[in-house]
């Protein structure tokens, strides 16, 4: 069992924004880690690229690194520093094994991303070994996905959002309004649980998998739940990715109508971007510029669905008596959502472009391997028939619908700005 201690103890989402700063200040001060190669076609790629002795070293510096900032973690959310150091290096390892899998270029083709490959990894070893107690509650799965979300704030720049266009952004606010509502309104309809409806409804109509997390933090969601609404995004993906560009060739979609429509509806970035490059340049870029407007939501998102739970699911005395006050609207707040908003700031206004530029690519690589051991710990402790059982089937069917609506909705709205 995890050994907490009446030691001083740092709430966990302030632990992750302290964490996610760290990390932020190492890079730009200090320490910059590089960025380990995973592309590989055969298997002398394999052995003279991903296991060259350099590689091996950036991975083995990173491995230090990782478990350096997470062990500080541990120390600061109470728990046993003993445990974690042990369940880490095989969290780690797996990991890096879910990342090369991904690494692949013919996977790489149909765009599943390597968080897919973490889960199943992790599923496999949690259902087929019994795992001791100690080994599931060393699990930082929380910690793991709040660190890369913080991470994921120094992606959302605001001079990048005026350059996406004034086109971009409208389509999509109108896009994610309108399917966020709808889905919603559609799991209701079909009873999905509340946490279910949250997860759904950001991930079918803000940005997929990034979505579906920073909602799940937000409301601090069921992470079995949240592993199910994953899969459903990077599966659906797929043959999205391939017949919508079709579909658009068939009947003559103009190119930038093609883009916007791929950008708007296909919820991970990798298959909006292998899209577009299907139809064309223009396609191309009309297509990640809808997308990034839609990743750009994100954080508003995140934090206005943060003070709808906290305002609506808070059964404490204070707020069944009357209506939560800013003080309970505060306890109860995801305080990671201020770490995601900062990081924003900074990068947005407080640091050079040249300075930002030459720190993103590890930043991002950092908040992917973050992302990545979250989800190889969510398999862990995750039952798989918990997973597939999931009570009933009424969320695939309400995300399969709410998803036809997006690609209807998104193609009509594309036609009406970029049909020219």
């Amino acid at each position: 069992m995890s050994t907490k201690t009446k030691q001083f103890t740092i709430h966990e989402d302030w632990t992750v924004v302290i964490l996610g700063f760290l990390i932020i200040g190492i890079s730009l001060f200090l320490f910059l880690p590089e960025i380990p190669v995973f592309k590989w076609s055969n298997g002398t790629d394999l052995i003279s690229d991903v296991f060259a002795f350099g590689n091996l070293k950036i991975l083995g510096i990173q491995f230090i690194y990782l478990i350096s900032v997470g062990t500080f973690g541990a120390l600061l959310v109470g728990k046993s520093v003993k445990y974690f150091l042990v369940v880490f290096p095989i969290v780690y390892i797996l990991t890096v094994l879910a990342l090369i899998i991904a690494g692949n270029t013919e996977i790489k083709a149909l765009n599943l991303e390597a968080v897919i490959f973490s889960l199943i990894i992790g599923l496999a070893i949690g259902n087929f070994f019994k795992l001791p107690e100690w080994f599931r509650a060393a699990l930082s799965t929380e910690v793991f996905v709040k660190i890369g979300l913080v991470l994921l704030g120094t992606s959302v720049i605001f001079s990048d959002i005026l350059k996406a266009g004034s086109l971009g952004l409208i389509q999509a606010l109108i896009v994610v309004l309108s399917v966020w509502y709808f889905a919603f309104w559609l799991c209701r309809k079909l009873k999905v649980d509340d946490e279910l409806t949250m997860m759904i409804s950001s991930a079918v109509s803000i940005c997929g998998v990034s979505a579906a997390i920073a909602t799940s933090g937000a409301i601090k969601g069921d992470s079995k739940k949240l592993s199910y609404v994953i899969s459903i995004v990077l599966v659906t993906a797929i043959p999205m990715m391939i017949f919508m560009p079709i579909i658009a060739k068939y009947f003559n979609f103009p190119e930038e109508v093609t883009g916007a429509w791929l950008g708007g509806s296909i919820d991970t970035s990798g298959a909006v971007v292998a899209s577009g490059t299907l139809v064309g340049e223009t396609a191309l870029k009309i297509s990640t510029i809808v997308k990034f407007s839609q990743n750009v939501l994100l954080g508003l998102a995140a934090f206005a669905i943060s003070v709808y739970w906290t305002y609506t699911h808070n059964n404490s005395a204070e707020a069944k008596a009357s209506k939560p006050t800013l003080g309970v609207i505060w306890e109860r707040f995801p305080k990671f959502v201020i770490g995601f908003i900062l990081a924003s700031i900074v990068f947005s206004f407080l640091i050079t472009s040249e300075v930002r530029d030459s720190v993103k690519d590890s930043l991002k690589n950092l908040q992917g391997i973050w992302f990545a051991l979250a989800f190889t710990s969510i398999g862990l402790e995750t039952n798989f028939k918990d997973l597939l059982q999931n009570n009933s089937r009424k969320p695939l069917y309400a995300f399969l619908i709410a998803q036809l609506f997006n690609v209807i909705v998104t193609l009509i709205i594309a036609f009406l700005l970029f049909g020219k």
